[in-house]
């Protein structure tokens, strides 16, 4: 008697349309003349937003005396909110004034918000929702920076950054720096210094899908040793097999969680350099304006 084939365990990883529509946007957009509204990834961005609305407000509040009875006390930051400020400054000091330098104020905020969506999509994709959810017939949870949809998202967003701040605060320097040689090599370089725009948004998003990715293939490729082994040789033979997988799966989720805190900060750093290369000239020895570099 054959055994029943094994659950593909990739499910985790791909998106599960929860809400479609039919619609016809191209091919491209939509292979299957529908167009998704509510997905699980979709589900675990509003999770992210509302945890961040919801819970950075309430410990940021945290002081370590009420300002009424101490008023030095209720300045400092108590609990959580050390933590959080501890992050912010950090970022602040040796992230975003190291590039971007008088306009760190311009941009603080929204360099924060990047972090931090970033960070709590990646850590929220590691917790295994998807193994439960289906038992109420949804299929939610994943790892939203998983999908290049979203990824290239939050790029496309960082490129309109700094191509619009580029115009509107470096103004005739920033479509100067697109020919930074002489004049009659602009044919050659203007074109390559606009692929290179896009090249960074490009790097951007495909560093991050990529690399939250990876991992989670990983974890589905192990299971799947198991459950092969289990179908084809039988339980006993399943067992011997999860013992290393199990294993090496727990191994791999550490890292994981180091991944994700790598890959916010990476996103958030080079999304600073990018906007900061944009807006920041510095006058040269030879008093010729030229981009900012770290």
């Amino acid at each position: 008697m054959t055994a029943a084939p094994a659950s593909n365990p990739l499910e985790h990883i791909v998106q599960h349309p929860l809400i479609t529509r039919p619609a016809d946007l191209g091919h491209f957009l939509t292979p299957e003349h529908r167009i998704t509204l509510l997905s699980n990834h979709i589900v675990m961005m509003i999770t992210t937003a509302v945890l961040l609305m919801l819970l950075f407000p309430m410990f940021v509040r945290k002081r370590r005396a009420p300002a009424g009875q101490d008023e030095v006390g209720g300045l400092v930051p108590a609990g959580p909110a050390n933590f959080l400020e501890a992050i912010c400054e950090y970022l602040r000091k040796e992230v975003v004034e190291p590039t971007l330098h008088e306009h760190t104020d311009r941009f603080i905020k929204y360099i924060w918000t990047l972090f931090f969506f970033v960070l709590v999509n990646n850590l929220l994709g590691l917790i295994p929702f998807s193994t439960v959810s289906p038992l109420a017939g949804l299929h939610v949870g994943g790892t939203a920076t998983g999908n290049i949809w979203v990824t290239g998202t939050l790029a496309a967003m960082t490129f309109v950054m700094f191509v619009v701040n580029g115009v509107r605060l470096a103004g005739w320097h920033y479509f100067a720096h697109f020919c930074p040689g002489p004049l009659w090599l602009a044919p050659l370089l203007v074109p390559i210094e606009i692929l290179g725009q896009f090249a960074k948004a490009f790097a951007l998003a495909i560093r991050l899908f990529a690399n939250m990715l990876a991992g989670h293939i990983m974890l589905a490729v192990l299971v799947g040793f198991i459950l092969g082994a289990g179908s084809a040789k039988g339980a006993g033979v399943g067992l011997l097999v999860a013992l290393p997988v199990i294993a090496g799966a727990i191994a791999i989720t550490l890292l994981e969680l180091l991944v994700a805190l790598l890959q916010a900060f990476i996103f958030t750093f080079l999304t600073s350099l990018f906007i900061g290369q944009a807006v920041i000239y510095h006058v040269d020895e030879q008093g010729h304006e030229v981009e900012a570099t770290i």
